[in-house]
């Protein structure tokens, strides 16, 4: 079987397998994951290791993220189509493509000048522009376009900036993983005035810290 056919009926048994359990219910989120190739953001030695559900390593000692904990923090994240969003840490640009397919704008930030030019490249060949690649400290946020409708951070981190916090809107939501980097626990915040955060939490999880 031609190598590409391959990878698409890995594709299709791993989005049938979210189905059957119903872990990943919400549409929005599944569609995306259909309109969007993994393997374009996946570094070639590990093509044919697309869509198994592990982390892959995509170079500056970074991984792309198991299909399915991104499945389940953007379901958490739950994008509109008219929303703003922020993404810290855009690694090879996986997450910001399928973020491009749910909401109107993406803003995303990535400190390491080697993916940052790798998900440039990347994004581009998806053909998604809705999407604003900035080099820098993700911690920092973005200012010049906030407020943001949604942000997600998707490295281990012991505490959301503040600077995070302050560019998101009153009734807006950020999705996190807090704690070490194995074993930190999946926070959703919505921001329901200036300075007040309703958390809840959604599982143990393992990422890269964020620096």
């Amino acid at each position: 079987m031609h190598k590409k056919k391959i990878i698409e009926k890995d594709k299709q048994i791993l989005f049938r397998s979210w189905q059957k359990s119903q872990l990943i219910k919400n549409k929005a989120v599944l569609q995306a994951f259909q309109s969007v190739n993994r393997e374009l953001f996946v570094d070639p030695s590990y093509l044919d290791l697309s869509y198994s559900d592990q982390p892959l390593p995509i170079g500056s000692g970074q991984t792309i993220s198991q299909p399915t904990t991104v499945a389940i923090m953007l379901q958490l994240l739950n994008v509109l189509p008219e929303h703003r969003i922020l993404e810290v840490g855009t690694g090879s640009g996986y997450n910001a493509a399928l973020l491009a397919n749910l909401g109107e704008l993406v803003v995303t930030v990535e400190r390491h000048n080697e993916l940052f030019t790798l998900a440039r490249k990347n994004l581009l060949s998806a053909g998604l522009v809705n999407v604003k690649v900035v080099e820098g400290d993700g911690k920092l946020g973005y200012s010049s376009l906030a407020p943001f409708d949604r942000i997600i951070i998707t490295a281990a981190t012991e505490d959301v900036p503040k600077n995070l916090k302050d560019q998101l809107t009153v009734g807006g939501l950020l999705v996190a993983p807090i704690g070490p980097t194995y074993g930190c626990e999946m926070q959703k915040m919505v921001k329901v005035s200036l300075n007040d955060f309703q958390v809840s939490l959604h599982g143990l999880f393992s990422f890269v810290p964020l620096i």
